[in-house]
């Protein structure tokens, strides 16, 4: 069996100084990707009176998180590698209240001209195995650096409150148990993940209703 071998520590050092610079980029990426949102978050509400955003966060991949993935995946370790083969490098997760919400946001954000979208993938429509549901989408914005122009990936995930508290409480699960997380565990997610789905559904049933009422008693008071 062939055995790799183990890249020098000195040799780590200079890879992970050029990757600090490289992740400028994606971290001005990610501070564009995320004004677009402010701006398209206040601009809803003003229109609409309603925010269909509970929350935003967002991060950037550490050097030394990057280096694991590479390995772990069995990467050429390269600039270019990671840039084509890591696109989570940029991340954005959108919180929101209904699963309408997340639509709604998903083609507003799609809708921006100077944003290329690589890849959706729904799995709200389509869950994972484990249950885990939320809409993923990879995208490529143009960074204009000092030395030329960046093209850069960021992911963003968009979901509603109870599949985020969902996937926080796997996450803490999967790596308590070191990723061998018991047959009964894995059942009960699962479980779990249906009738939070169902939940979902039946408050955003509710909240139509109490809409509909809203404005129809609006609507009386006009023509009164």
């Amino acid at each position: 069996m062939e055995i790799k071998p183990v890249v020098a520590m000195e040799q780590l050092n200079t890879i992970e100084k050029d990757l600090k610079r490289f992740l400028l980029s994606y971290r001005f990426g990610l501070e564009e990707v995320m004004t677009k949102i402010n701006i398209l978050r206040q601009d809803f509400q003003y229109i609409h009176d309603y925010n269909p955003i509970e929350h935003v966060k967002s991060r950037v991949k550490s050097p030394e998180s990057i280096l694991k993935k590479i390995n772990r995946k069995d990467l050429e370790i390269s600039k270019a590698s990671i840039k084509e083969n890591i696109r989570d490098i940029a991340g954005i997760r959108i919180v929101c209240s209904f699963i309408s919400d997340i639509y709604t946001i998903s083609e507003m954000i799609q809708s921006q001209k100077d944003l290329k979208i690589v890849e959706c993938k729904d799995y709200i429509k389509n869950p994972k195995p484990n249950g885990y549901q939320s809409l993923h989408l990879i995208l490529q914005i143009p960074v204009f650096m000092s030395d030329g122009v960046e093209e850069v990936y960021v992911e963003i995930q968009i979901r509603t409150v109870g599949m985020d508290f969902w996937a926080s409480l796997e996450h803490k699960i999967f790596y308590k148990y070191n990723k061998d997380i018991p047959q009964k565990l894995i059942d009960e997610l699962r479980e779990a993940a249906i009738i939070t789905a169902q939940l979902e559904k039946r408050m955003e049933i509710l909240n139509n209703e109490i809409e509909r009422i809203k404005q129809i008693n609006s609507t009386d008071n006009k023509n009164r």
